[in-house]
């Protein structure tokens, strides 16, 4: 069953299954009819997201696992509600040793049965990493952890493992040999002497030949189970162990020598950024890639899920970050094969002039390109220049979006993804020493080569099939774009080297396979830069307008016209009509209703600049050896009245957080604690400002009204539009939150359900009155949700969108719609230079009976003034022929 409207909820340790069963019957109330859950697979203890999945066979234990699912579902069932659940297919966390998967490829090495599973790169080029996992978590130097006694082995009954803080590593029993010798020549054990023999004659781990990989776990499970019983029957045994271990753990030389036998290698944790063996989700060392091209890994992840498909338990799959996969059709096909009726997204985000390719067997993506659209609307054209002015002038920044993108992604691809980067370049210097007319080129310019043109990739990535010689004339353009950029930015690279690159990505340059996996592994690679590059950098550095920089967004477009949004909008209709759609996300930078009440300063930018110049003069005695810098000054003072109120710790610590990910003063690897000490008192020095405050207040003040409206509108439109609204939880009330953890924190469902209940007593004129409760909110969402489930037809994947005329002095100010022929929905947008002067301006609505369904007040078909239809409400839902009476 595909849903008419989603409810995404966060589950954790403090909202269970048992949480999101007790909500069911508030979310049904309200009409919704799949409740989108994130990941709840076994995830890493102590997981608050879920996306560090651990085992993919059992639900999470800290939810309340089998038994709490099956509650779930149950309390879903009975209220007649679906459900969605959000997989992650491209990564896995390694953080833990609970992982097993992962522990068994520490223990075996390449003949791990679970060696391929993992994006590892076995055989690099430096010979000390050959056949041997980096696992870069020390806190400082190997040999100094090592020597501070810090590293330790530990045994439990027959196993040993390696102990670092709270981390444990298993010890591969071929390595064992050396330890039991020792023991069993202190307890003059003959038994035990026997076993530390046997465990030295084990075939070694890089035997990856099915014979050895059979005979090394074969043989290790019984030396085991030898072992253990030996421990249980001889206590002398047992402490001689005990006392080699202690001996060895008190001596850096033999610890590291027994370490040196490992199919790992413990480091600082600095190393991961040039040296990490092993693909990454972006620069997160504790979550591995996972080799989903290979059938058995696929089957492996996806068994439960698809049991759960199968039987009706779940209805539709958003999948997690599909460009991290080597072949996203490839998943998706594969996919879509084992559930052939689920409803299935993907969290593909796309630049504003990318489509998502229609060869993907897929309903659509998770929404958010409906997001920076919807947001666009409510942004004025006009302001543009004057905010870019001040922008400039104010933090006197001179570079451009477009070089400020190009900077912040190469800066993250020499630092946060160096390894990544080091890699591929490995793989094209075998590639160029193949090319007589390339072999010359050293490392270093190869390196740089690739961070440039991979700079310049104006999309996430591109979905060449290298093994099928498949390559569309799309991401031909893009490829062709990014090296022309690049060849122009960087002068002093040889232009041939550049086209030689574009050649290879475009299957132009062919010959073995180490040119088809350079462009699989490049592709990959794009994905990760675009959005640690942008969406964590760029996106607090370029704060010219911060209400634009969201997930998908280009901040350096200022908003979106009528016919533009109508025409995505067929669009939708026509090709992806069951498509997500999102005004907020888990992942989103800031909350919906703040993003609308931030749009209405591009209508009134000289009251912003001005009030901007006030604020900054009153505020020059908080800071601290001029830090902030006036960009992260700007940046809080939109911050500020975009999450009005503000309150000290919540403001301070995402201001440190602002202040890290744009890396320009500070980081979250080098923290500058002096200048984040500036930050911090900057900013509580500018909240206990009584003076200060009041002024901003008072702006504040003369928005709020205006937002709330910009809030309903894009609410109404999100509702109504070509898709599937989804909501976050608790936005169905006002949301001023900002990025995570904010935007993920506990919801006040009985708040909800109290607004629920007393919104369906109230008329529209009483519910507007109570807007600080944000009941207005909560009313559009109820009666939109209503609607659509009784006006399916409307909503349904082959109905119609047509834009409806407006006419008159403020026709611009108008977005109006109709889903098929009988519901539709008319909103304002640029609220504040309209001001209120709707006399005069008209909406065709077709001929025929219709009711407001938010005001029950009925409306004649014609030329309707919308100064009328907004007398009670300030938006409008019309339905056909409802005869529903005034509320």
């Amino acid at each position: 069953m595909n849903p008419t409207a989603t409810y995404r909820v966060q589950l954790r340790a403090d909202f269970p299954f048992d949480a999101a069963a007790g909500i069911s019957g508030y979310l049904s109330e309200l009409g919704i009819t799949h409740v989108y859950c994130s990941p709840y697979l076994q995830a890493a203890p102590g997981s608050t997201h879920g996306y560090d999945v651990i085992d993919y066979t059992r639900p999470n234990l800290e939810l309340g696992g089998e038994e709490g699912f099956r509650r779930f579902v149950a309390a879903l069932k009975n209220v007649q509600m679906g459900h969605v659940l959000d997989i992650v297919p491209n990564h896995m966390a390694i953080s833990t040793a609970a992982n097993w998967w992962w522990a068994d490829v520490l223990e075996n090495g390449p003949s791990s049965h679970f060696a391929s599973y993992f994006d590892v790169e076995w055989e690099p080029p430096e010979a000390r990493l050959r056949n041997t996992v980096l696992i870069p978590i020390l806190r400082d130097q190997y040999g100094r952890v090592l020597e501070a006694g810090e590293l330790q082995i530990v045994r439990q009954g027959a196993e040993f493992h390696v102990r670092y803080e709270d981390n444990t590593y298993p010890i591969s029993p071929s390595s064992l040999g050396p330890v039991l010798g020792r023991a069993a020549r202190q307890a003059n054990s003959d038994a035990l002497a026997f076993l530390a023999d046997a465990f030295s004659e084990l075939p070694r781990p890089t035997a990856t030949d099915r014979a050895s990989v059979r005979r090394r776990h074969r043989d290790k499970a019984v030396l085991r189970e030898q072992l253990r019983r030996l421990l249980e029957d001889d206590p002398f045994v047992a402490t001689a162990i005990d006392q080699t271990i202690g001996e060895m753990n008190g001596d850096p030389d033999s610890l590291h020598a027994l370490l040196d036998l490992q199919n790992y290698r413990l480091a600082w944790w600095r190393s991961a950024d040039r040296d990490l063996g092993y693909r990454r989700f972006f620069d997160i060392d504790t979550l591995i890639g996972l080799r989903m091209e290979d059938e058995q890994v696929f089957q492996d992840t996806h068994r439960r899920v698809l049991e759960w498909v199968r039987e009706g338990t779940i209805d539709g799959l958003r999948i997690d970050h599909p460009d991290g996969l080597r072949d996203p059709l490839e998943y998706l096909e594969r996919l879509r094969t084992a559930a052939p009726n689920a409803w299935i997204v993907a969290e593909k985000i796309l630049d504003a002039d990318e489509t998502l390719p229609e060869t993907w067997p897929i309903a659509g993506t998770s929404g958010y390109d409906f997001l920076n659209r919807v947001t666009g609307l409510f942004i004025d054209p006009d302001g543009e220049a004057p905010l870019t002015d001040f922008y400039r002038e104010f933090t006197r920044q001179t570079r451009d979006y477009a070089g400020i993108v190009r900077d912040m992604k190469v800066l993250v691809l020499r630092e946060m993804l160096g390894s990544d980067v080091n890699r591929l370049t490995d793989l094209l210097l075998q590639i160029c020493e193949r090319h007589r007319r390339h072999r010359d080129y050293s490392r270093h310019q190869l390196a740089e080569a690739l961070r440039e043109l991979i700079a310049w990739f104006p999309v996430y990535r591109t979905y060449i099939r290298p093994y099928s010689s498949n390559l569309s004339e799309t991401d031909r353009r893009y490829v062709e774009v990014a090296t022309v950029d690049a060849i122009r930015e960087r002068p002093d690279i040889e232009a041939t080297l550049f086209e030689f690159l574009r050649d290879l990505i475009t299957l132009t340059v062919t010959g073995s396979d180490l040119e088809k996996e350079f462009v699989a592994r490049l592709q990959q690679l794009t994905g990760p830069a675009m959005a640690k590059g942008v969406e964590d950098t760029v996106f607090y550095n370029y704060n010219r307008f911060i209400a634009l920089n969201e997930v998908g967004g280009d901040p350096s477009r200022f908003g979106i016209g009528l016919h533009h949004f109508h025409e995505k909008a067929r669009e939708m209709q026509q090709r992806w009509p069951l498509t997500m759609l999102a005004t907020a996300t888990h992942d989103s930078k800031r909350g919906e209703d703040m993003r609308a009440r931030l749009a209405l300063l591009s209508e009134q930018p000289s009251a912003w600049i001005d009030a901007v110049r006030r604020w900054s003069a009153m505020a020059q005695t908080h800071r601290t050896n001029d830090w902030p810098d006036r960009n992260t000054e700007y940046f809080f003072y939109q911050t500020l009245v975009g999450a009005w109120p503000a309150y000290a710790e919540r403001l301070t610590d995402y201001m440190e957080k602002v202040c890290r990910e744009a890396k320009t003063y500070t980081s979250w690897t080098a923290p500058d604690t002096a200048y984040e000490g500036a930050v911090r008192t900057f900013v509580e020095q500018c909240l206990i400002d009584r003076h200060l405050m009041q002024d901003i207040r008072q702006f504040v003040e003369s928005l709020i009204g205006f937002g709330r409206i910009n809030s309903l509108a894009q609410t109404l439109i999100k509702l109504t539009a070509p898709g599937v609204p989804d909501l976050y939880q608790g936005t169905e009330l006002w949301s001023l939150h900002l990025v995570d953890p904010d935007n993920r924190r506990p919801v006040d469902y009985e708040e909800r359900r109290r607004a629920l209940a007393e919104v369906k007593q109230l008329s529209a004129r009483e519910i507007w009155d109570r807007a600080d409760e944000g009941l207005p909110k909560m009313w559009v969402t109820h009666a939109a949700l209503q609607l659509r489930q009784r006006q399916r037809d409307a909503f349904a994947a082959h109905s119609r969108y047509s834009a409806a005329d407006a006419h008159g002095p403020l026709a611009d100010h108008i977005v109006a719609f109709c889903r098929g022929e009988s519901v539709m929905t008319i909103v304002p947008r640029l609220v504040m230079r309209a001001d209120g002067r709707w006399h005069g301006t008209g909406i065709c609505v077709p001929q025929g009976s219709w009711t407001n369904v938010l005001t029950g007040q009925p409306i004649g078909g014609g030329t309707v003034d919308v100064s009328e239809l907004w007398r009670d409400f300030p938006v409008a839902l019309l339905e056909r022929g409802s005869g529903r009476g005034e509320r």
